[in-house]
Parts: C-alpha cells; structure tokens; sequence
C-alpha cells in the first residue's frame, strides 16, 4: 500500500504542467477575466455618461454569441433551406457558408480600440493634414432625438479620409458603425477596423444567400439601436459632384421597421468637403476610363515614397502647408417614424416592388438633405471662379469680387460658407494658394488663369459646390 513508484522526470514534469494549467485555467483565469470584465463594463458605464448617444448593450455582446444569432435567424434559416433546395446542396454545406458569411460580417467591437486607439489616431492624422472645422453643427435638433433610438448618420463620401475624419467628429457622441468594403481586408487592418465595430460588406455580391445574412445582420443592429454611419452613394465621387445613391443598406434598415414599436429609427444628414481630397488624380483618372470597366487602383510604392519625401522637404523649409480645410456639417434629424406616418406607409407591409420605390424616395429625400449642408470651402469658392474665366486671365480684385459675389449668392441661399478668420480676403487668399501651389491655377504678371492642363481638376474642386446654386431658396432655408 505504501510502497514507492518511481516515475522518470519528464512525466514529472509533464504532470506538474497539466496540474498549473489546470489550476490556470479553473482557477486564476476566471477571476482574471472577472476582473477584466468588471473593469471594462465600469469604464464603459463612464463612457456612457459623457456620450449623447449611449453604446448599445448589442455592440457589447461576444462576437461568437451575434455570429451564432445571426447564422441562426429564421429568415436566415428560411433562406438557406431555399438555396440548399435551388442548388442541390446538402443543408449542412449550406450552413457552413452562412456561418463563413456571418464570420465575414460581424464586428468584434472594443471601446478600448475604438476610444483609446481609434478615435486618437484619427484625431491625430486629420488635424495633421487638415484644419478640421465644424459648419453647421445643429446642436439644438441633434439634442432633441430620443436617446434610445436607432441613429444613423448619411454622409457623402468624398474621400477615404471621411471614415477618419467622421469618426473623429463624432467621438464626443458615439461609437459609430460603419460598413466598410473588402479594401479593408487586408492583414493587420482588418482586426483594427473590426474591433472598431465596423462589419465588412462585399459590395459586388449578387448572391441572395448572401445579401439575406447581410439583410439580418442591419436590421439586428438598428432593431439593437447601435448607432451607424453610411454612404449612400457607395463609392467616391470621381468628378465632385453628389453620386445617384444606392439603397441597399437603406432597404434593410428600414424593411422590418415597426412604427408602433419601442425604437425609432433617425436619419442624421452628414456632410464633408476638403480643400484637397487625396485621391483627387487617382478619382479623376477613373472619371476618364472606358464606360463599364472598373477602374483598378494600384498602390505604387515609390510614387508614394516621393510624395513623403517631397511633403517632409517642404516641411523642413517652412514652406508645407496642410491640405487646407475640410469641414464638417450637421442638416436636420429624419425620424423614420414620423416619416411613415406623415407618407401613411409601413415598409413592413408593402410588396417587394412598392417597397423599393418607397425606399428609393426616402433614400432620394435624404441624399438631397445630405447635399444641402455641403459646406463651401475656399478652394471650390475659387476654383467655382476661375472656372467661368475659362482662357482668360484675371486679377486678384477680379477674383476677389467674382468670389464674394458667390459668397453672397450661396448665404442668401441659406447654405453654410467657411470663410477663416471671419475674413473674405483670407479666406480667397487661402483657396487661391492652394490652387497655385498645385498649378491647378497658374500666377503671371499679377494675374491668375486655369491651368489648361488641369481643367478636370479645377471643374473636380468646383463640382463639389454647383449643386448648392442650383437649390430652390425654400429648400435650402
């Protein structure tokens, strides 16, 4: 009964290993992440209180558990029994995809990320390029929404940069979700972008299996009340000018909306505009390809590294300046719920083709709200100007009183014009360098013309403001 086992070292060794594992594992571990758990639920509670609109229990759930919901969905269910039976695909390869898909969808939200390293490094690279500035804010009616309720920002979509700058803007309010295409999926970047609460969208996929777990997974999200931002216009505009908008996201927001139920759903027109978009060249490049071929961007890593050294040159000359400005504004809340009310609709209710008419005026209706607040900026004032001197050169007066004069057409309009420093002088003498330096605009013998090289450009910077001349004065009040 007592007699001795003698046992060689390494299974000592390996049995005192499994033993601290163990102990790890059913021990120490539960308390660690307890602790961890209770740390980051008191800061988010803290978050809270200093956010206008609260993160959602929904954007804090465990992304196995939403993943698992979401393959799990009925309507998911319905539909992959559909494309099991269409295809002649046994269910559980069909269950499989659904999961690949939900996998590809789902967030992994951190309020560390996103707070601590996210918003701090987009506050970081925006005001290192630009003078980020704040045009119509709409404090008052942004106060005025219902806190429980579903917001989503609709923003147009200029640049890459309008995921950053957005983000930054809006840090001191919340968390906002985006979708965000498959350029984002790269290694590295794709773990950041995802704990940042943004899900991937493939945007090209026609296949209905996959547009269903896409469809539940909005609709989880604004029924939850996360808040949201798209671009309905779903791409970059390549000549400046608002893009027609799509209605994909749009339709599954508002598809399965309850007007009598516990949570509206608000629509927060958003609007940006840049003294320098970034990929202007590339955008206008595109504008010029062959009708129906998809333009292809390529990163080429030498051009890039000549702009750097280029840029850092200047810098350390005195003579770089940042990009201008870029400008955010605020237009009026949509709440969906009065707005089925006041059109007697409920989207739940229509038929597929009546359902996508209505979405198509509600979609319409909001992009015309998102055009209206489009801040003027110094550079598209000027470049407006120089546009219609066509050939002919003119003088800085010329230019000054062409300017105002635009100034004056656009505020009687009631849209917001960005002049620095209260200063209509500065503020021609800022958009005008810009153009200079980047010979969009050349300077002779004390008079200015259009660089005749670079008139796609000059019309690029231009566009972004024509549609404000053209509102309806009721409308734009």
């Amino acid at each position: 009964m007592w007699s001795q086992i003698t046992l060689p070292l390494w299974a000592v060794i390996a049995m005192a290993l499994l033993a601290a594992l163990a102990a790890l594992d059913r021990i120490l571990l539960p308390s660690v992440r307890w602790a961890l758990r209770h740390r980051a639920n008191r800061a988010i509670d803290e978050l809270n209180t200093r956010l206008k609109l609260r993160i959602q229990p929904f954007k804090l759930t465990k992304r196995q558990v939403l993943m698992d919901q979401l393959a799990f969905d009925p309507e998911v269910l319905h539909a992959a029994d559909e494309y099991a039976r269409e295809n002649g695909v046994p269910r559980d390869v069909v269950m499989q995809k659904v999961k690949r898909y939900a996998g590809e969808i789902v967030p992994s939200f951190s309020a560390y990320a996103y707070f601590r390293v996210g918003t701090r490094i987009a506050r970081m690279i925006s005001q290192m390029l630009y003078r980020v500035r704040i045009g119509v804010r709409n404090d008052d009616a942004l106060a005025a929404v219902d806190p429980s309720s579903s917001v989503i920002f609709v923003i147009n979509h200029r640049s890459n940069m309008d995921y950053v700058l957005v983000t930054y803007v809006a840090s001191s309010s919340s968390a906002l979700s985006y979708a965000v295409g498959e350029w984002a999926q790269v290694w590295g970047l794709r773990n950041l972008i995802r704990s940042m609460g943004a899900y991937f969208i493939a945007r090209d996929s026609r296949e209905a299996l996959y547009r269903k777990v896409l469809a539940r997974y909005v609709h989880m999200a604004t029924a939850a009340g996360v808040t949201q931002a798209i671009f309905p216009e779903g791409g970059l505009s390549r000549d400046g000018k608002l893009r027609p908008p799509k209605f994909g996201l749009l339709s599954y927001m508002v598809a399965s909306f309850d007007p009598m139920g516990p949570r509206d759903v608000v629509f927060v027109p958003v609007a940006v505009n840049y003294d320098r978009v970034l990929e202007d060249r590339m955008l206008t490049s595109a504008a010029s390809a062959e009708p129906g071929k998809k333009p292809v961007f390529g990163f080429n890593a030498t051009t890039f590294a000549r702009h750097v050294f280029n840029h850092v040159r200047m810098a350390l000359k005195g003579e770089w300046y940042r990009f201008g400005y870029t400008c955010v504004s605020f237009g009026d809340p949509v709440s969906l719920r009065q707005y089925v009310a006041d059109h007697k609709i409920d989207f739940r209710t229509l038929a597929p083709e009546p359902r996508h008419a209505e979405t198509e005026k509600l979609g319409n209706m909001l992009m015309d709200a998102v055009g209206r607040v489009v801040p003027a900026l110094p550079v598209s004032l000027v470049a407006t100007a120089m546009l219609e001197a066509g050939d002919a050169p003119r003088t800085l007066f010329e230019i000054k009183g062409r300017v105002s004069s635009l100034i004056e057409q656009l505020e009687s309009r009631g849209s917001y014009v960005h002049i620095p420093r209260a200063d209509r002088d500065y503020a021609i003498a800022v958009g005008l360098r810009m153009l200079t330096l980047r010979h969009i605009v050349l300077e002779e013998d004390d008079t200015f013309r259009a660089n005749p090289a670079e008139t796609v450009l000059l019309r690029y910077y231009a566009n972004a403001i024509e549609h404000l001349f053209k509102t309806p004065l009721a409308l734009a009040a």
